[in-house]
């Protein structure tokens, strides 16, 4: 994982850095530099213009063009601001991360590439909203750590590539980490040689008549992202046939329509993890049993969907989630939104922070950058999120995957930030129109099987 830092962390960081601020300073600009050159290709002829500001921001960028001159490129340094000639190049100095209020940047002639130095100029450092009108960079080189502004709001559209440059800062008190795909293969625990079906087994409580899908999904997420065993059961099922295809592995047993929570505990006295809540139903009787179960049960639990709406508020969701073993909350903005009392806004780390401290459970706050707290505060992101995500079911299937990787033994945390990151990451290798919820848990099974060690490519009629 990479750590992302927030202004007011990067501060502390320069402020107890080894070092003095000019050899910073020098070692940013010179970083700069570097990243100009391959973009340039080289430096004969080539025409750069450094808007620089007054900050540190804009020092970075005059040793940059000081670099840029010495090594043959023809450089001219303006104030932000200040019109644009022709150019190959423009490096983009003017404010770096301490914006406050809009910033309306020059015109870019055409043709010109733009590299940010930090973060583009414009773009809050902590959110990534952009009021103005910043450049769009080709490329940003940041410092140090990634930015929460360079991965949520406006930033990855301005930000372009990203590349993080080491300036010396020492170790850092990153609160926050960005998770990569060689985490996959370093967290997700394999199985153990002798291993058996129970010692991963996952117990799916979803669904009701009308609403198999959405059970149906969570469990085949489940079985694809590594649960031995399935237990699945759907509320009303014992009263009410239940028509449509069910997953041929998953083990399901029925249940009434009410006073069905005992019969769940039961079955979790052999299960590592419990998912609940997709398609379920939102009537008093389902939200008096949903809340018993998850209060009482001795495994983790990922609570999703209708079993949001059972824990009520933010007050009562503490309450009912309090215990020894880890709760995991997946909540889109309106599930949010209801139990907070507000919506996330567009910090999605401080968004997931606040849900965490105030309900004591492991938080997923769902958006295009996925942030993941812990009730102490510490955060996974997961920035593989995709518009092909934005359709029915998928987030069932999510919470299935972050049940089986808790069953697999990862700490709730990182079992939620990497099944984010698995989702994300399978999504963009399906279809770019028509991806359907139910394509994910084999492009998920198929990521995995890549991540986790060698083997034979998935079958053909098993989606791969």
């Amino acid at each position: 994982m990479q750590p992302v830092v927030t202004v007011a962390e990067m501060r502390a960081a320069d402020a107890a850095a080894p070092v003095p601020e000019e050899t910073l300073v020098r070692r940013a600009g010179t970083a700069a530099a570097v990243a100009a050159l391959r973009m340039l290709g080289g430096t004969y002829g080539m025409r750069v213009v450094v808007v620089a500001g007054k900050g540190n921001n804009g020092a970075d960028g005059r040793v940059a063009a000081g670099v840029l001159r010495a090594r043959g490129a023809r450089v001219s340094v303006v104030a932000p601001g200040a019109a644009i000639r022709d150019c190959d190049l423009v490096v983009d100095a003017a404010l770096g991360t301490g914006l406050r209020g809009a910033y309306d940047a020059p015109g870019v002639p055409p043709g010109a590439q733009v590299l940010a130095v930090d973060i583009p100029s414009g773009v809050d450092g902590d959110t990534g909203a952009a009021p103005g009108r910043p450049m769009v960079a080709t490329r940003t080189v940041t410092f140090a750590a990634w930015k929460p502004g360079l991965l949520q709001g406006d930033g990855p559209r301005f930000a372009g590539a990203v590349e993080v440059a080491d300036i010396g800062l020492g170790e850092l008190r990153a609160g926050a980490a960005l998770v990569e795909d060689d985490d996959v293969a370093r967290l997700v625990p394999l199985r153990a040689p002798r291993s058996h079906k129970w010692e991963t087994a996952v117990c799916v409580v979803a669904g009701s008549p009308g609403m198999e899908g959405a059970a149906t999904l969570a469990a085949t997420g489940a079985s694809r992202a590594g649960a031995g065993m399935v237990r699945l059961g759907l509320p009303g099922s014992a009263d009410v046939p239940a028509p449509g295809a069910w997953p041929t592995e998953a083990v399901r047993f029925a249940l009434p329509a009410r006073g069905w929570g005992a019969e769940v505990l039961g079955v979790l006295e052999r299960c590592r993890a419990l998912v609940i809540g997709p398609g379920i139903g939102r009537s008093e009787d389902t939200v008096a049993e949903i809340r018993a179960v998850v209060a009482a049960a001795r495994v983790p639990v990922v609570v999703d969907a209708d079993a949001l709406f059972a824990l009520g508020d933010a007050a009562t969701a503490r309450e009912i989630v309090a215990g020894s073993r880890p709760v995991v909350v997946t909540p889109h903005d309106r599930e949010y939104a209801r139990l907070l009392g507000a919506d996330p806004g567009p910090d999605r780390l401080d968004a997931a922070r606040r849900l965490a401290a105030a309900t004591g459970a492991v938080a997923l706050v769902k958006g295009s950058l996925t942030a993941v707290a812990s009730p102490s505060g510490e955060v996974r992101l997961a920035a593989a999120g995709s518009p092909r995500l934005a359709t029915a079911g998928t987030g069932d299937v999510l919470s299935g995957v972050i049940g089986a990787f808790c069953a697999r033994g990862m700490t709730a945390l990182d079992a939620a930030a990497l099944a984010a990151h698995v989702h994300g990451r399978a999504a963009s290798d399906g279809r770019a129109e028509g991806l359907v919820a139910g394509d994910l848990p084999h492009l998920i099974s198929a990521r995995l099987s890549a991540a986790l060690g060698p083997g034979t490519p998935p079958s053909p009629h098993l989606g791969g």
